[in-house]
């Protein structure tokens, strides 16, 4: 097997490593991730000068504002490579250029890509996720938020929760009741809705990593045009798992979990006890290449799902088990930098012997929470069961009569 890369791509790995030495000065400092708030102007003209060369929003058309590049392989994994390896950002991410972006690319109708794409990829615009709600997070068709037609409108009422960053948010695409007398999967819509619309009250939630990630998120008979609807009415269901299947792509990134893996080993080679780096302990140093293996591995499969997608083919059973393995290997990297920290591990912020400003005790819990999130480990293993390998869905309990 030759692993090797043709005189085309190791000239276009000069270009990026050229681009990247050459701007190093103006690269904001690396993120978690995803973007939990207003995006700082660095990181907007950061975003910006991604795009104009290629290394953000590359496959996304130039009408719509990206860089209007084919689909290739084996640059995307050339430019994951080089940035990681330079320790730079690469842009923005999060829910609107990761998750809405490429749903309307594929739902969208003209007019709505035309609006909404270029804002969104360049963070003029900070999307929410508007699924959860109190009695809908692993049964997101139950979903009870209601939309009714009032001429050209619709009137939303209800509840979400866990909508992350909505208090910093511009707009929310939502999944919303609009066809009550269908079944729960065909009565639902998928809604874009302006965050500053009379009637929305958004509520912070604190988590466990001290911040306020999440929101409740109220709505009191919210108007909305009918025209703000992707796709058709009725096809929410549809829609909202187009964008599910691009947050499971984005929470199991194998380019962000590589960052992080070299962000650790650099870091075992800083950090001594008794005079001995934490690389060259045996324990930490086995727990560091098991790691290093899952990260590969993740690598790899990643890649065999992209060039999947490039042929228009589905998954299957394959696309399924990123997501899962993907945010457990995040964890796990994360409680070994803070076991390698040893008793300033335990340090989270304020303290003078903190250390990378408490990134790795806030990766710590972030990436406990992704388990949960974009559906929690025990659902994901269900569909991989239920779906993917045709095993028996689990018995249902019956009232008796």
């Amino acid at each position: 097997m030759d692993l090797s890369y043709s005189a085309e791509y190791e000239s276009f790995r000069e270009e990026v490593r050229s681009f990247l030495e050459k701007n190093a000065d103006r690269a904001p400092k690396v993120g978690l991730l995803m973007s939990v708030g207003k995006p700082s102007q660095d990181l907007l003209a950061w975003q910006d000068l991604l795009i104009e060369n290629g290394y953000a929003a590359r496959n996304i058309p130039r009408e719509y504002g990206g860089y209007g590049a084919a689909p290739d392989l084996l640059k995307r994994v050339i430019i994951d490579e080089e940035f990681n390896r330079a320790g730079m950002s690469r842009g923005m991410a999060g829910q609107g250029p990761d998750m809405l972006v490429p749903t309307l690319l594929e739902h969208g109708s003209e007019e709505q890509k035309k609006g909404w794409i270029r804002p969104s990829i360049r963070g003029e615009t900070v999307w929410c996720q508007g699924y959860s709600e109190p009695g809908a997070g692993s049964d997101l068709a139950n979903v009870q938020t209601r939309a009714v037609e009032d001429g050209d409108d619709f009137v939303i009422n209800g509840q979400k929760i866990w909508t992350t960053t909505a208090h910093h948010s511009d707009m929310m695409f939502a999944l919303v009741r609009t066809e009550p007398e269908a079944s729960k999967h065909a009565g639902l819509s998928y809604i874009l809705i302006p965050m500053k619309t009379a009637g929305i009250d958004v509520r912070p939630l604190n988590t466990m990593t001290g911040a306020a990630e999440f929101n409740e998120v109220f709505l009191t008979d919210v108007r909305v045009p009918q025209a703000n609807v992707v796709g058709q009415r009725g096809e929410g269901w549809k829609i909202a798992n187009t964008t599910l299947r691009h947050e499971r792509n984005m929470l199991a990134s194998s380019a962000q979990l590589e960052g992080s893996l070299l962000g650790l080993i650099a870091l075992m080679q800083r950090e001594q006890c008794n005079g001995v780096r934490a690389i060259d302990s045996p324990l930490l140093r086995d727990r560091l290449l098991r790691l290093q293996a899952r990260v590969l591995a993740l690598r790899y499969h990643d890649m065999r799902m992209l060039t999947a997608r490039i042929k228009g083919e589905r998954g299957g059973a394959a696309s399924l088990v990123s997501k899962l393995a993907g945010c457990e290997v995040s964890h796990q990297i994360a409680a070994l930098a803070i076991d390698v920290m040893g008793e300033l591990g335990v340090l989270y912020e304020g303290s003078r012997y903190q250390r990378a400003d408490g990134r790795w005790q806030f990766l710590y819990m972030f990436s406990l929470g992704l388990i949960i999130g974009g559906g929690t480990a025990q659902i994901q293993k269900n569909i991989i069961s239920e779906r993917g390998l045709g095993m028996p869905r689990e018995p249902q309990s019956q009232t008796r009569r």
